[in-house]
């Protein structure tokens, strides 16, 4: 089961000398500068409710407290914030029902409102990782959506930034996948288009965040998940100390991220400019596109482009499998032999003469038809 970690967890006593008091005022002033910083980046305000990803570890127990207070300065005279921590059971563990009752009572101890959602069902036996996230954010989506919250917040940090980069080094990722998480993206599943994910924590460290934890005396738990080397982000994690050794350091994986970041920003423009000039969507939306200027730019901006048509038509939040992709970008250098085909939902093809708004060259794109099951 998790261990409680906190090495001041014990009582503290009433009499704490002032100068210990300044000294904890002066950290906690600190922390919630940065965090209140970070937050005034984001440009989002106290939406409310205000919803936490509420694990119980001690990323997100740290951005409880400083969200919570926060929102408390942040809303000044008005009515108190509606705090909603958002704390999932997964049901992989007998004692997980236990630990998530705790974290509950220690949200509610902080000001905030705990709710329990449990992943219900049978569990896979493998690739346990990816369907305990899917099930877990498409928990709080629904949660979210029934509550009217525009943001989840999530205690990503700059150690998640550092791992992610690797783990999908390892996968041959491209710019996009390289690049460093937004602090403010899109909610990562379908169907929750009105959702985003606010990701405050992203300059902050986990071990800082820890010991801050420690120093104020604030409890959280460790889950014993985040040391099985059955996870591919633990087995990176474990390598981190020789990278540092290395000289690869992990303020350099992050920083590298962030170039990428920046790259694809670039990119995007560049994308998003071709589509202004050479794309009409219809009523029904469906898009057309000058195939044309969609291949005579380099590549990267072509896919980009064609890539963001396909993820609007579609409706989808993920871009289409590179390899797709790819193979369709391809395909449209045939220029008499380039037939309609299917990716990612929708049907790609030339458009009818009565509608080719670019001439012989117009692209259709527009969702595919739902298939007909066969008679039983």
């Amino acid at each position: 089961m998790p261990r409680l970690r906190s090495t001041t967890a014990r009582a503290q006593s009433a009499k704490t000398p002032p100068a210990l008091k300044r000294s904890r005022k002066r950290r906690e002033d600190k922390f919630d500068q940065r965090f209140s910083d970070a937050m005034k980046a984001l440009e989002i305000g106290v939406a409310s409710p205000i919803a936490l990803a509420l694990s119980g570890g001690g990323d997100s127990t740290a951005l409880m407290r400083f969200l919570g207070h926060w929102a408390q300065v942040a809303a000044r005279s008005n009515t108190n914030p509606s705090l909603h921590a958002l704390i999932v059971d997964h049901g992989l563990r007998g004692s997980s029902a236990g630990e998530a009752k705790k974290v509950a009572a220690r949200a509610r101890a902080a000001g905030w409102r705990p709710h329990i959602l449990k992943w219900t069902g049978e569990k896979p036996e493998s690739n346990i990782e990816d369907a305990a996230r899917k099930a877990r954010y498409a928990l709080m989506g629904k949660w979210c959506q029934k509550n009217n919250a525009k943001f989840l917040s999530v205690a990503h940090t700059r150690d998640d930034v550092a791992e992610t980069f690797l783990l999908r080094l390892g996968r041959g990722s491209g710019v996009d996948g390289l690049s460093a998480m937004r602090a403010l993206a899109p909610y990562p599943m379908d169907g929750f288009t009105e959702l985003g994910i606010a990701r405050p924590l992203l300059d902050f460290g986990r071990e800082e965040l820890r010991s801050y934890l420690e120093k104020e005396g604030i409890v959280w738990l460790e889950d014993p998940m985040n040391e099985n080397p059955r996870f591919s982000r633990v087995r990176v994690r474990a390598l981190m100390p020789a990278l540092e050794a290395a000289g690869i350091s992990q303020q350099r994986i992050v920083d590298a991220a962030r170039h990428l970041a920046r790259a694809r920003e670039a990119l995007d423009a560049d994308a998003n400019q071709l589509l202004r000039e050479y794309t009409h969507m219809d009523a029904q939306g469906t898009i057309f596109v000058d195939r044309r200027a969609l291949i005579a730019v380099p590549r990267e901006i072509g896919l980009r482009a064609l890539s963001k048509l396909i993820v609007e038509v579609s409706g989808a939040v993920y871009r289409p499998r590179f390899e797709r992709l790819s193979a369709l970008y391809s395909a449209l250098y045939e220029t008499e032999r380039f037939r309609a085909r299917t990716l990612h939902g929708c049907r790609i093809g030339p458009a009818p003469r009565r509608l080719q708004l670019f001439g012989s060259a117009t692209i259709e794109i527009k969702q595919e038809k739902a298939r007909k099951r066969p008679s039983q």
